[in-house]
């Protein structure tokens, strides 16, 4: 059996990290003289007891580190109790069981779906909680998929274990190292973010609360409106530009500011994803001049932005893009399927998978055509194995099987088609927005049952522990020696 003391350490250890994360909120509600400041310094006081408890019972046994088993465990325990305390303050202020966990669960995986309402007049603690609920999940995201993925193999992701192991190719010597960098470099692009909104006209609450959800690629906002409260062009492209550095590989963001730039580009993925973006923003801007009477540079910003925050599954919105008509409809379907690039914020299936997937479809037609001819397909300098091709199949069907599944369970609910698929891509693919009368841009998730919630917090957490992560814990053979 898997020896559970060094997990519980390190769980404890989290907790009291946690707790003190919760105390800003606290000293915000207290420097505006909001009441609210009680629900985190309660919710800190009881995280950080259990956490310390827990460190203090099972003090000294990670003497010895973690196996990859209980990295594994650690991982997937840590995504699901973190949120159970980050819903402590909701509870507080009067939320029931499912909306409360619903939140958390949205803004610890990023997804930016919300169950409230009137956000223009919550207490400003409970609004910098949730930015900060995304900005501390947008770094956990990034450090699981360099980090463990690779090494477990999941969905295709052993391709990238060279960027983060002991392979030549590593950028710096040791994974602390590495770590701090992420941190350096994600806080600095938060800060430059920030200072960007407030160039353009935000003010500085909302300018701070903003880059958090942005760089984390989590969409929550201040407002009900999200970006359709500004009435200046200019924190559009702000967003714009940091959603897209949310959605790049953060290895190589750090060896970009390191002094290597070109690396970024000379990562296949990373151009595919821009190469996307450009050719849908160009279809969707004449389209939008075409039909909804604007000029180049309004239809430009709109669609730039719009297919942005899809892509990236950051879910920020300016309009409500479903009245532009069926086609950009079924346009935003097909971007929940999409995602950014590995070992960044965003969610989706990320584009990696999908260009070994086309170079597996590549292969078999030029095998199909030619028997004996012997193929080989890489992935920038990387050849792409049967092994791996095998493992990104199952990962896609994986996902497609999962939105499928979350889709008739939310049917079993009584809603209606439309807000059943999309409310399950949203949710595997930790996107936020989603269509329908219900959970469309302009609307929330509160409106829906409880037992719906609880079913698309589920899978939250499934899309973010990429499938099969969760699924290996159910197979005997990981428990067992």
């Amino acid at each position: 059996m898997i020896a559970l003391r060094p997990i519980l350490y390190v769980l404890g250890i989290l907790y009291v990290g946690l707790a003190t994360v919760m105390l800003v909120p606290a000293m915000v509600d207290v420097a505006t003289k909001n009441a609210d400041w009680q629900a985190f310094v309660f919710s800190a006081f009881l995280t950080g007891l259990v956490g310390m408890l827990l460190a203090i019972a099972v003090d000294g046994s990670l003497k010895k580190g973690l196996s990859m088993r209980q990295t594994f465990l650690l991982t997937v325990l840590a995504w699901i109790t973190i949120p159970g305390f980050g819903a402590l303050p909701f509870f507080w202020l009067g939320l029931g069981p499912a909306d409360a966990v619903f939140e958390s669960v949205s803004g610890f995986t990023t997804t930016g779906g919300t169950v409230l309402t009137g956000l223009d007049s919550l207490p400003p603690g409970i609004l910098v909680w949730r930015s900060m609920m995304q900005w501390t999940g947008g770094i956990g995201i990034a450090v699981m998929g360099i980090f463990l993925l690779p090494f477990l193999r999941v969905g295709g992701m052993q391709l990238f274990q060279s960027e983060s192991g002991e392979g030549g190719d590593k950028i710096v010597s040791r994974s602390v190292e590495l770590i701090r960098l992420m941190w350096v470099v994600y806080g600095g692009l938060t800060l430059a973010c920030a200072a960007g909104y407030l160039a353009t006209g935000m003010d500085a609450f909302d300018a701070v609360n903003h880059a958090m959800a942005t760089l984390s690629t989590g969409g929550f906002s201040t407002h009900d409106e999200s970006f359709g409260a500004f009435t200046a062009k200019g924190p559009a492209w702000v967003a714009i530009l940091f959603m897209l550095a949310g959605a790049l590989p953060f290895v190589l963001v750090i060896q970009a500011v390191r002094g290597a730039p070109f690396q970024l580009w000379q990562d296949p993925q990373v151009r595919a994803l821009f190469a996307i973006i450009g050719f849908i923003t160009f279809c969707l801007t004449v389209y939008l001049g075409a039909t909804q009477d604007l000029g180049f540079f309004d239809a430009l910003r709109l669609a730039a932005f719009t297919v942005v925050s899809l892509i990236t599954t950051t879910g920020f919105y300016m309009v409500d893009y479903t009245v532009w008509g069926t086609v950009v409809v079924g346009m935003v379907l097909m971007l929940a399927f999409v995602g950014g690039c590995t070992g960044s914020t965003s969610g989706g299936v990320k584009i990696f998978r999908y260009l070994v997937l086309l170079a597996a479809v590549r292969s078999h037609l030029r095998r199909m055509v030619r028997p004996n001819r012997v193929t080989s397909e890489t992935f920038g300098k990387a050849r792409l194995t049967p092994d791996l091709s095998s493992a990104v199949l199952v990962y896609l069907v994986l996902y497609i099987g999962s939105v499928a599944m979350v889709s008739i369970g939310l049917a079993a609910f009584d809603i209606d088609f439309i807000t059943c698929l999309s409310a399950a891509a949203s949710a595997i693919g930790n996107i936020g927005t989603a269509l329908g009368p219900l959970v469309g841009p302009d609307g929330t998730f509160g409106a829906l049952p409880d037992g719906a919630k609880w079913l698309l917090a589920a899978a939250m957490l499934l899309g973010r522990l990429e499938l099969i992560v969760v699924l290996v814990m159910i197979d005997p053979d990981f428990w067992s020696n």
